[in-house]
C-alpha cells in the first residue's frame, strides 16, 4: 500500500491509468475528494460496490461455440494450404473434419430468435436470395422468397402481405420495375415498403423513388447493417401498419 500526505487544493495522479484524484477538503472526520477517470472506469463507494453485480462471465455454451468456429476456420486455412501444395487427400480429409464440426453445431445450436417482422425477398440468385434471408433471420425478421416477381406477385395474390418487400432489378419473366408497378397499382398493396437490392443504377431504369415508386434503394455489394435499419424503420412507420 502506497501512503501519502496531501493538503486540500493538491491532487494524485495515477499516468497510466489517466486518473487523477483532487483532495478538497479535509477535516477531523472526512476528507472530501473529487476523482477525475476516463468514461470506462467505473468510480464507486465501497459499500456501493457491495451491492454491484459483478460483469456476468462468458457462458461455457459461448466458449464451446467460440472454440468450434475456431476449429472449422483454422480447417479451412489448412484444407487451402494443402490444396495448394498437391496434397488433395489430406485437403478432403481436412475438409471432411470442418463439416462434422459443423453439424455438430448444427445440432446443438440456439433456438431461432422471436419473430420482430416479415419480409418477402424477390431475388433471382438462389444463393444470394437464401444467404439474404438467412441473415435477416438471425435478426428475427422471417422470411419468405420469391425467384422473380411472378412468385412474387402470386404470393401477394394469395393473401401474404410482408412488412416490406426486397426487389432485385434483373429477373426473368418479371423484373424488379414491372414487380414494383404492378405493386403500386394494387390499392391492395398501399403503404407496403418496397426496397430495391440491386446493383443496377436507378437512373439507368428510370425506375422512381418515394411515394408510387421504392422507398429505398439498396445497391450491391450489399450493407446488410443499412438495410436492417431502413427495414426496422419502415416496420415503425405508422404507413407501414395501415
Amino acid at each position: 500500500m502506497l501512503v501519502l500526505t496531501r493538503r486540500p487544493n493538491e491532487k494524485i495522479r495515477f499516468p497510466a491509468l489517466d486518473i487523477t484524484v483532487h483532495i478538497l477538503r479535509s477535516s477531523s472526520h472526512a476528507i472530501r475528494v473529487g476523482i477525475e477517470a476516463p468514461p470506462e472506469v467505473k468510480v464507486l463507494r465501497e459499500e456501493i460496490c457491495a451491492r454491484v453485480a459483478p460483469p456476468a462471465q462468458p457462458k461455457a455454451a459461448d466458449h464451446a461455440l467460440a472454440n468450434a468456429l475456431s476449429r472449422v476456420t483454422l480447417a479451412i486455412h489448412l484444407a487451402q494450404k494443402q490444396w495448394q501444395v498437391g496434397r488433395t487427400a489430406d485437403a478432403e480429409a481436412t475438409l471432411e473434419k470442418a463439416l462434422q464440426t459443423l453439424a455438430q453445431l448444427d445440432q446443438t445450436q440456439r433456438p431461432a430468435p422471436t419473430v420482430r417482422c416479415t419480409a418477402l425477398i424477390v431475388e433471382d440468385d438462389a444463393n444470394e436470395r437464401e444467404l439474404l434471408a438467412g441473415l435477416l433471420g438471425m435478426n428475427g425478421c422471417e422470411c419468405t422468397t420469391a425467384a422473380d416477381g411472378v412468385d412474387a406477385l402470386d404470393y401477394l395474390e394469395a393473401g401474404g402481405r410482408p412488412d416490406v418487400v426486397l426487389v432485385d432489378m434483373a429477373m426473368p419473366r418479371c423484373d424488379g420495375p414491372e414487380t414494383l408497378r404492378r405493386i403500386r397499382a394494387d390499392e391492395r398493396f398501399s403503404g407496403l415498403p418496397v426496397f430495391s437490392v440491386s446493383s443496377t443504377n436507378p437512373r439507368e431504369l428510370n425506375v422512381p423513388d418515394g411515394p408510387g415508386g421504392f422507398d429505398a434503394w439498396f445497391s450491391k455489394p450489399l450493407n446488410p447493417k443499412y438495410l436492417w435499419d431502413a427495414i426496422q424503420a419502415a416496420v415503425r412507420s405508422p404507413a407501414a401498419s395501415n
